[in-house]
């Protein structure tokens, strides 16, 4: 189901560094380098796997920006924030 504008505006307050974007949110992480931010990828990718939900990865070097969006709703979710805020627990342990 849809995030409601309120929801919407409490995962924002609470994560700001993600971007509303329409219908989905994204991020960039940055890392010290390449293998680092392959590492985070792996971690995301295993967190991803477990919640049955994937997000868009695009990788530049030390950067890795995640975009998460249900396609199948063709709206942003309560999938989406959750596999959000476990991406930010994975970087930040990283």
């Amino acid at each position: 189901m849809r995030l409601s504008d309120d929801e919407r505006t409490a995962f924002l307050a609470k994560y700001p560094e993600w971007v509303l974007d329409g219908e989905s949110i994204h991020r960039t992480f940055v890392f010290g380098d390449f293998p680092e931010a392959i590492a985070f990828v792996t971690e995301c990718a295993f967190a991803a796997e477990a919640a049955d939900h994937h997000p868009d990865i695009d990788i530049r070097w030390n950067k890795v920006t995640m975009t998460l969006s249900t396609h199948s709703e063709n709206a942003l979710t309560a999938k989406d924030t959750a596999l959000a805020s476990s991406f930010d627990a994975i970087a930040k342990a990283t």
